[in-house]
């Protein structure tokens, strides 16, 4: 059995964003368009695409998982050679341990009744600047939800019909099988498990009792998001099936770059412009962040590039609270040209100076 784990690089308590990202890493790699004519890259790619298929949608990946715990094999006794028969598809596997039947007395079978379906969740992006992501910001978000259908009140059935009692499961939903020593239900195949069948389908929602509609959600973006990350709102997903909870809505930031600061982690770094006096004689300028306008203190016979530091003035920690540091670089800023009197006083200042920087290091 191919272990989809390994196939992404990805531990099985991966979470869905390193999941996503590994995927995205992979592809870009051995996609064939990057790849022509390569065979081995077009089967890798596509071994790849199969793995992010299974392990990105929450319940085909429950359902792998539950077969890895088994190993992949059937347990002992159970439709097989002793010590597990190779299962083949993994939808026997689950509809069979799944809906087991309890053998009774005098031949008689009991099941289950169908368990409940967690629903899907619900994945959007939202755009925010990087002001926005700093501060916080309840931001407006769009959803498509299946809902109920109107014209049939979610029967499936075209409006003055309803759904009839399927003839083959008598309603069960399921269909019994031998499996030796003990009996197994799988899916009504007539049904596919709903114990009903629908001659005359609604129009409006094709048969399905379901229709989508776009909600309106505001969404607290908390202070300190980086562009990526996921703001999970719990039951705001697509509606669980047979009393199952509602998945979640899962809210993908995307921030745009500041004009003045590069982000590190939690640290803000900030390029500062000094003139030659400044760096040399030492000086207090002022910086700008997040919170206003602050002094900064710049060293005597500062080199350009020196990062002097500014605890607690970078962005909000997401964790933990706080704030990260603003990193200022010294930048030092060579005028293009120069006035007559500036020209003489440097070239003074060099008559006084008399060193040659790179003697040391040339020599």
């Amino acid at each position: 059995m191919q272990d989809h784990y390994e196939t992404l690089g990805v531990g099985r308590t991966a979470t869905a964003d390193d999941i996503k990202k590994a995927y995205r890493k992979l592809a870009r790699v051995h996609h064939p368009d990057a790849n022509p004519g390569d065979a081995s890259a077009e089967e890798r790619f596509k071994e790849i695409s199969h793995a992010h298929d299974v392990l990105s949608d929450p319940a085909k990946r429950k359902e792998y998982d539950d077969r890895l715990r088994f190993g992949g094999r059937m347990p002992n006794g159970a439709g097989g050679a002793a010590g597990g028969a190779d299962m083949g598809g993994f939808g026997d596997f689950a509809d069979m341990f799944s809906s087991i039947f309890r053998t009774a007395k005098g031949g008689r079978t009991t099941t289950e009744p169908p368990a409940a379906r967690r629903g899907a969740d619900v994945e959007v992006e939202v755009n925010l600047s990087f002001d926005q992501a700093m501060a916080g910001a309840q931001v407006p978000v769009s959803v498509e939800t299946p809902v109920a259908c109107a014209d049939c009140s979610g029967t499936g059935a075209k409006p003055g019909t309803s759904p009839r009692l399927c003839p083959e499961c008598k309603g069960r939903g399921v269909r019994g099988r031998d499996g030796g020593a003990f009996a197994f239900s799988e899916p009504c195949p007539r049904c596919g498990g709903n114990g009903t069948v629908i001659d005359d389908p609604c129009p409006t929602c094709g048969g399905s009792g379901s229709t989508h509609t776009r909600t309106q959600i505001k969404v607290k973006i908390p202070p300190g998001v980086k562009d990526g990350t996921r703001v999970r709102l719990k039951g705001k997903g697509q509606a669980g099936t047979r009393g199952g909870p509602a998945g979640d809505l899962q809210v993908l930031t995307r921030v745009a770059p500041s004009r003045l600061y590069t982000r590190k982690g939690d640290d803000l770094v900030l390029n500062v412009p000094v003139t030659f006096a400044e760096a040399a004689l030492g000086a207090q300028v002022e910086v700008p962040t997040l919170e206003g306008r602050v002094k900064l203190t710049v060293p005597p016979g500062s080199p350009d590039g020196r990062a002097l530091r500014l605890a607690g003035k970078g962005a909000p920690r997401l964790k933990g609270g706080g704030r990260g540091d603003l990193i200022a670089t010294l930048r030092l800023d060579v005028p293009r040209e120069l006035s007559d009197k500036q020209r003489k006083a440097l070239e003074k200042y060099a008559e006084l100076d008399g060193r040659d920087p790179r003697e040391t290091l040339f020599s």
